[in-house]
């Protein structure tokens, strides 16, 4: 179907296989820009007629068809991709009636068993509140943590959970894998699952802090990251199982939404320890080197002021 639509110029056209149900397939076609919505339903009507003639002994229970194929209202953008691909199929055979399914309906050579739509519009917004959540989710990590621990904690934190959020965009990126609604959510999700595990670590970095006062806090960020690593591999490796199973038995439904924890998890364990720790080590230690140098100078400069004193000062006569 792909090389079909691609003869016919048709480049931006998606074709999925269902990866649980091997009878299903998954059409989705943008908007073509400049052109209208008739012309566009040809364009694609020719295109999946040319493939659907050429596998003409072969059944096909089609899951979606079209979505945004211009004119003004959504319902007839909903109703024309409709009308496209079923113009395509019907070369197998007529649809099944809608009361019966595939099975139930022998004469029937494939049914269209569902058909959604999003413009432009509603993707631009969708965009626009996903990175809304995702920012003042930030923010309120920052807020608080700065508030309960310290600001460097905080900085560390925030970079570790911003780097698990990007890596995990990118793999969605390379793999070219969709970026819906339950992906947003997996995101989210992922980073209160992130920030979890730096607070564990960073509230045992501060119970060591009263206990061991005479130990740099390299030593003591590295005891409490070993303190605190049964509890994260236990934690972790369960939730790993769990995204796991929803990644082989959960289906298409929640393909995005599990691929999403699956990759999160993995880099917010790596992140915890190897991230946000150092961080606030190194802003620790950059703040207190600033002091050290603000106490030096002071120190230098009453120095300083004393010897112009003492040289200036006039000889006592008797």
């Amino acid at each position: 179907i792909r090389a079909a639509l691609q003869n016919q110029g048709v480049t931006d056209a998606v074709i999925q296989s269902s990866i649980d149900k091997q009878d299903e397939v998954l059409i989705k076609v943008p908007l073509f820009e400049g052109v209208e919505g008739n012309q566009s339903a040809q364009t694609v009507n020719q295109a999946a007629n040319t493939n659907v003639q050429t596998n003409a002994n072969t059944s096909a229970n089609t899951q979606n068809a079209g979505g945004d194929l211009t004119l003004a209202e959504p319902n007839t953008q909903v109703n024309l991709g409709r009308e496209t691909v079923k113009n395509a199929l019907n070369t197998f055979g007529q649809e099944a009636e809608a009361t019966q399914s595939l099975a139930e309906d022998q004469n029937a050579a494939y049914k269209i068993v569902g058909t959604d739509s999003v413009g432009p519009v509603a993707g631009e917004q969708l965009r626009y509140q996903a990175i809304i959540a995702t920012l003042l989710g930030m923010i309120g990590i920052l807020l608080f943590i700065a508030f309960r621990y310290d600001w460097t904690y905080a900085a560390g934190a925030v970079i570790a959970v911003l780097h698990d959020v990007l890596i995990t965009l990118a793999f969605f990126s390379v793999f070219q894998w969709e970026i819906s609604l339950t992906v947003l959510a997996a995101l989210l999700t992922l980073v209160g699952f992130s920030v979890n595990d730096s607070i564990v670590i960073f509230d045992r970095i501060r119970e060591n802090l009263t206990l061991h006062r005479g130990k740099s806090l390299y030593n003591l960020t590295n005891d409490s990251i070993n303190q605190t690593m049964s509890r994260t591999i236990v934690t972790n490796g369960l939730v790993f199982l769990a995204v796991l199973a929803l990644v082989i038995f959960g289906g298409e439904v929640l393909r995005g939404f599990s691929l999403a924890l699956f990759v999160g998890s993995i880099t917010g364990t790596f992140s915890t320890i190897a991230i946000a720790s150092p961080i606030a080590i190194w802003w620790q230690n950059k703040l207190g080197a600033a002091k050290v140098k603000e106490v030096q100078t002071k120190q230098g400069q009453k120095l300083a002021s004393a010897s112009r004193r003492s040289v200036t000062r006039r000889p006592v006569t008797r």
